[in-house]
């Protein structure tokens, strides 16, 4: 989902009740995916995160304000720009900041942002680097610090393949560091994928029991698709097929494997440096 522009004015309200409707209405985006999906809206938590968003264009629906952050300089210009662009601010208490993000000591600025996600016609090869590309990732923390690492080596984005966590839960959100707002996420299934993989110009590689490669052996011609599996069973056959190589990251020890944000960091950061190399 795109956002468009809004150049309509937003307003200032004090709320002082936890039954207040937007009160409820955050309150439900931070429990349930369902609302987070019928409403096509979902919260974060902190000024680094209203501030990232700001500064990337992303539309806040409303940008809850605490006492704290009514006395400081930087919450109070984010509120402005975004209530410039049409963003409802909520003066509230640290008690319905509480209330409303399950944390006994909450952030001094909340936020509820429009999400934004993208089909695979959203990815143009031409202008690709390098795309992680995620199978049927079940833990949200996982998820998010996968995002945030693609953002540090400067990948392109990340599309998430079959039943995948919510990426706009509140638990992956706060994994993501603020990345979120810098990293395209694509979303499609397992047979979209395939069948789109088909005309992809460069390499397009998995980690599988099956690597026959180490996965320093490899030579990454961009633009990459690096595919990482569930944390339980690994890509499919049917996305391992679709790989033009498959490798193996070498252990030592007695561990039968890495956890699956490890195992893409380690991916990631090789692929960065082939590329530096060239």
């Amino acid at each position: 989902m795109s956002h468009t522009p809004n150049t309509r004015q937003g307003a200032v309200k004090q709320i002082t009740s936890h039954s207040n409707p937007i009160v409820k209405e955050i309150k439900g985006l931070v429990a349930q995916r369902k609302h987070r999906k019928e409403s096509g809206l979902f919260v974060a938590e902190g000024l680094k995160l209203a501030t990232d968003a700001l500064d990337a264009g992303w539309k806040l629906r409303y940008l809850a304000l605490g006492p704290e952050a009514r006395e400081n300089q930087i919450a109070m210009e984010a509120a402005a720009r975004a209530k410039s662009r049409g963003t409802l601010i909520l003066e509230v208490s640290n008690a319905i900041l509480a209330g409303v993000t399950r944390r006994d000591n909450p952030q001094m600025v909340v936020g509820v942002y429009e999400q934004q996600m993208h089909d695979l016609s959203y990815i143009d090869p031409r202008k690709a680097k390098t795309w992680v590309c995620l199978d049927r990732i079940r833990d949200p923390g996982n998820l998010g610090t996968v995002i945030r690492t693609a953002d540090a080596v400067g990948a392109s984005g990340v599309i998430l393949i079959g039943d995948t966590t919510d990426p706009f839960s509140v638990e992956t959100v706060r994994a993501t560091m603020g990345s979120l707002f810098h990293m395209p996420l694509v979303r499609c299934s397992e047979a979209e994928f395939v069948e789109w993989r088909k005309s992809w110009p460069g390499t397009v590689v998995g980690t599988h029991l099956r690597g026959t490669h180490d996965y320093r052996d490899v030579e990454y011609t961009e633009p990459v698709l690096l595919v990482m599996g569930n944390e339980q069973s690994g890509i499919t056959d049917q996305l391992a097929d679709a790989c033009s190589h498959l490798v193996k990251i070498p252990q030592e020890g007695q561990a039968d494997s890495l956890n699956l944000a490890i195992a893409t960091a380690v991916m990631l950061f090789e692929v960065r440096r082939a590329h530096l190399k060239l």
